[in-house]
């Protein structure tokens, strides 16, 4: 396949605009293949729950977005489908396949029975689990009303797997299948989830783990149980979920923010543990658009890593922020006896009023028995390690930290069509955007704003091409330096969590200061106003893609594809 058809491809699968206009709510179109979209005379939009805080703005209160709503088993009755399930662990040898289905479910949330979306049946999807070296299959099966795909989250596997439609492989359509071969080549943590219209898949569930084991056994300190733990938002109000947009996503301007936390796909995530235990917690945030701040109440906390690596050093924190799309690996030592709660602890801001006032959101509880653990690990646990192997890893690169870039990318957004008074809102010099949109500011103006009338932009500086049109090549060893800019003069700056396919870069350089303490990531998230300098290994041939991980910028535009061609290298 050429470069030029798969980005064209991409393009298409990607942003799915709706030939007939917003007045034919029963289609979608993927990639060219257009899926009846059941809807029903019952499913009307509903405008979503608002702090009463925030006034809505003059002229909008008869609005509705553009485009139709979508909800999956509309007009179904929910007793059809099976209950979702939680999470098993799947442990897979070298060579092992595992079969995988996306199918709908049957969940109860708030009280609420929904229909949603799982792997298996279940909520996250199976943990995989396996060593590092490792290879295995997953035969994959698509029973859900929409194409899809599987895109294998941070993994450096095989480009034909990487899970693109139009790039790597074409869509999956309902009742059909395809083979993923999966390799395991860096210890940590990892996901799956769509690549087709994440803002309604993954948001309804279609999300898993994959923990890669070390092979050396003093790879991490010794704690006393390990926690994978999901992090998510779901956006629900008395009727059940708020509809999503069928033709392409509402929410375009922030992202769709959720009302209602998840961790593990539950709002009871809770943990018993013995006076004394260290426990590692897998981080993962799969939320559209929400980064977390949390906060672990009753326990210090030390982290270890990130995406793909260790730390080169171990540090404690008072929290860890984690964006959309990323992964940490924290130990939390519980030494005192009590029940403590995991939040989200944050500073949210009402645009309309001008002020800040604290927030906190409860993801689960731990609670503390006054038994002490049988074998003590707080010793290990009060070191904080230097990790050599990183170290040495990362110092191959450090030449290359303070050169100039190889490219430089701007963050923006262009807009079109948008009701008149979220055009004249926004218009005001005074509207204060702060560096993380911890909270959605502004939700009717943000439910209001689709795909349809908002572009985010990725415009490379050097060619002035912009998303799908940046033809970048490199070759296999070259290490590329990309300069981002994330725009605060747009119209409406946003954060984004930047992921870079099937490569691993450094943070080298963030708004001139170099991190004091590295680590090999696959997202990272470029706050508003912020200059960020990504080192990048270009050690995995193909054609891929990078992107903002907010799925509703993802789906508005956000994306440039590059190659990595064997041979001589080239830029």
């Amino acid at each position: 396949m050429k470069y030029s058809l798969g980005r064209l491809l991409l393009a298409l699968a990607f942003l799915a605009p709706a030939s007939a206009g917003a007045q034919d709510h029963n289609m979608m179109n993927h990639a060219g293949h257009n899926m009846a979209m059941p809807t029903g005379d019952s499913l009307v939009w509903r405008m979503p729950p608002m702090d009463m805080s925030m006034p809505m703005l003059p002229g909008l209160d008869t609005e509705v977005p553009v485009v139709g709503p979508f909800l999956a088993g509309t007009g179904m009755d929910p007793m059809m489908f099976p209950e979702g399930e939680p999470r098993q662990v799947v442990d897979m040898a070298d060579g092992d396949t595992l079969n995988l289905e996306a199918s709908l479910i049957r969940r109860t949330i708030g009280g609420k029975t929904l229909v949603m979306y799982g792997y298996n049946r279940q909520y996250p999807g199976p943990l995989i689990r396996a060593e590092r070296g490792s290879e295995v299959t997953v035969h994959f099966t698509n029973n859900i009303e929409l194409p899809t795909t599987v895109h294998w989250h941070g993994l450096r596997l095989d480009n034909a797997f990487d899970g693109v439609p139009g790039v790597t492989q074409p869509p999956v359509l309902t009742g059909e299948s395809f083979t993923y071969q999966l390799k395991f080549p860096d210890t940590g943590i990892y996901w799956y989830h769509p690549h087709m219209r994440e803002d309604i898949q993954q948001d309804l569930g279609l999300y898993g783990n994959m923990l890669v084991d070390p092979e050396e056994a003093d790879y991490y300190n010794p704690v006393n149980r390990e926690e994978v733990l999901v992090l998510d938002d779901l956006l629900m109000d008395a009727g059940g979920i708020i509809p999503y947009g069928n033709e392409s996503p509402t929410h375009a301007l922030m992202g769709r923010f959720g009302n209602v936390m998840l961790a593990n796909g539950s709002t009871n995530y809770a943990l018993t543990v013995e006076k004394g235990e260290v426990v590692r917690f897998y981080l993962t945030n799969v939320a559209n658009s929400r980064t977390f701040n949390v906060v672990f109440g009753g326990g210090r906390v030390k982290i270890v890593a990130s995406d793909v690596s260790k730390y080169e050093r171990e540090e404690y924190v008072s929290s860890v922020v984690i964006a959309p799309a990323e992964r940490y690996v924290v130990e939390v030592l519980y030494d005192e006896p009590g029940t403590f709660e995991i939040k989200n602890s944050i500073q949210a801001i009402n645009h309309f009023r001008g002020v800040f006032y604290p927030e906190q959101h409860t993801l689960g509880t731990v609670s503390v028995i006054g038994r002490p653990v049988d074998e003590s690990h707080a010793e290990a646990f009060e070191s904080l390690r230097d990790n050599a192997d990183v170290s040495e890893d990362i110092a191959a690169y450090r030449d290359e930290f303070n050169r100039a870039p190889d490219h430089t990318l701007e963050l923006t957004v262009r807009v079109k069509n948008l009701p008149l008074p979220i055009m004249r809102s926004m218009e005001i010099d005074t509207l204060y955007v702060p560096p993380v949109e911890w909270n959605d500011a502004m939700p009717m103006m943000n439910w209001l704003s689709s795909a349809e009338q908002v572009e985010w932009v990725i415009r490379d500086l050097d060619s002035g091409q912009e998303n799908m049109d940046i033809d970048w090549t490199f070759g296999v060893g070259d290490v590329v330096k990309i300069r981002v800019f994330n725009n605060p003069k747009s119209f409406h700056p946003m954060n984004h969590p930047f992921h870079i396919h099937g490569q691993r870069f450094l943070v080298v350089s963030m708004d001139g200061v170099e991190p004091p303490n590295l680590v090999w990531k696959d997202t990272a998230i470029v706050p508003v106003g912020s200059t960020m300098d990504f080192l990048v290994d270009m050690t995995n041939p193909g054609e891929w893609m990078a992107h903002c991980h907010i799925a509703e910028h993802l789906h508005s535009g956000m994306m440039l594809g590059f190659s990595v061609t064997e041979g001589d290298r080239s830029q």
